[in-house]
């Protein structure tokens, strides 16, 4: 049924919860598996810069080496026990890009035919001040998206 499975995630316990899920689907499936990790820009979602601050170049490449640092720690995991399970998989680190939208593009750019994520499943007002980018995949997504509670 599924041929290539798209797993975000972003290092965190529950994240990890739904990378195993995901990677038992692929298995059950002998799907190919996207793994993927984004980080966002310096000021996160608000600004890159602002009157206050505005990063310099020795800040940004310093910044910049400790995401990609980071997403590797992220990822490396992921890979290897996609490998112990004989999965064919690729691990993508998406830069300077909130979650969602790297989500999104990337499963659109590699071709994925579904989505397995975790979430924390905040409803209500934390959901409103928290933001969630597992909500703005599913309303956005134009493949399955299996969710991880």
């Amino acid at each position: 049924m599924y041929t290539h499975v798209l797993i975000p995630t972003d290092g965190s316990e529950l994240a990890q919860a739904g990378v195993v899920h995901g990677l038992s689907l692929a298995k059950e499936h002998g799907a190919r598996v996207t793994a993927m990790t984004a980080t966002e820009a310096p000021g996160g979602q608000f600004a890159y810069s602002c009157d206050l601050w505005t990063p310099g170049e020795a800040e940004m490449a310093a910044y910049e080496r400790d995401q990609h640092r980071d997403a590797e720690a992220i990822l490396a995991p992921v890979k290897a026990s996609a490998e112990q399970l004989g999965l064919e998989i690729e691990a993508i680190h998406v830069p300077d890009r909130r979650a969602a939208r790297a989500i999104l593009d990337t499963a659109h750019t590699c071709g994925c035919d579904v989505i397995v994520m975790a979430s924390h499943g905040r409803t209500g007002m934390s959901r409103v001040m928290l933001g969630s980018h597992t909500a703005e995949v599913l309303a956005c997504a134009e493949i399955p998206v299996i969710v991880y509670r």
